[in-house]
């Protein structure tokens, strides 16, 4: 599996390599830090993504309590490595208080925002195909487009299609229960999409097929 390794190649004097899995997973270590931080969780076993992240990187557990380093860790790799936002932190910090008040609330929480990512990216996809072949040097426009189509996607009501027409109110019902906003969504979203630019592309045999 190897997660993470790649970031962090710097520390053995490298440079860094940066990749959809290991930003996703980042992501996921973030979301279940503040949750066991949050909730006083003891149990490691309870946060998966945290377990092997305080494991790669032998993080000590801070006052005693589980999530606090590892939340302040996570979150500058992901500053650093990625140049995320500090308010992309504070909506996942609402949104977490706000739905998980007990440890019951959060398997539930973790598969809907799970559905929420999945179908997001699914979707923006399926809009943004030609303009995700665009060279990574028109970031702005990029970006731009990224944003644009996010916002048709939480705005618009009707689309040609019945499957994106679905599938966009379905990511708009998470959006609102989950609490996120539309900055939220494109940040996370054109992340994804540069880092998926750099990775080389892998061919299959139906590709060579006419």
């Amino acid at each position: 599996m190897g997660l993470f390794t790649k970031i962090f190649k710097k520390n053995a004097g490298e440079v860094s390599s940066k990749n959809v899995e290991d930003f996703i997973s980042l992501t996921r270590v973030y979301f279940q830090s503040v949750i066991a931080s949050n909730l006083g969780i003891t149990n490691i076993r309870f946060v998966p993504d945290v377990a092997n992240f305080k494991r790669l990187f032998k993080i000590p557990t801070q006052g005693g309590r589980l999530g606090q380093a590892e939340k302040a860790a996570s979150r500058k790799m992901l500053m650093q490595d990625y140049g995320i936002s500090d308010n992309f932190f504070k909506e996942i910090d609402g949104s977490v208080k706000k739905h998980c008040r007990t440890q019951n609330d959060v398997q539930g929480y973790l598969f809907m925002y799970q559905g929420f990512s999945n179908d997001l990216m699914m979707l923006m996809g399926n809009l943004m195909q030609w303009k995700f072949r665009m060279p990574s040097i028109f970031k702005g426009a990029l970006r731009s487009m990224t944003e644009k189509t996010v916002h048709d996607v939480c705005t618009k009501t009707v689309w040609k299609k019945d499957d994106v027409h679905k599938t966009a109110m379905t990511v708009r019902q998470y959006k609102e229960r989950l609490g996120y906003s539309e900055q939220w969504m494109s940040e996370y979203v054109y992340n994804v999409v540069m880092l998926a630019k750099k990775e080389p592309k892998k061919k299959t045999t139906d590709e060579n097929k006419d």
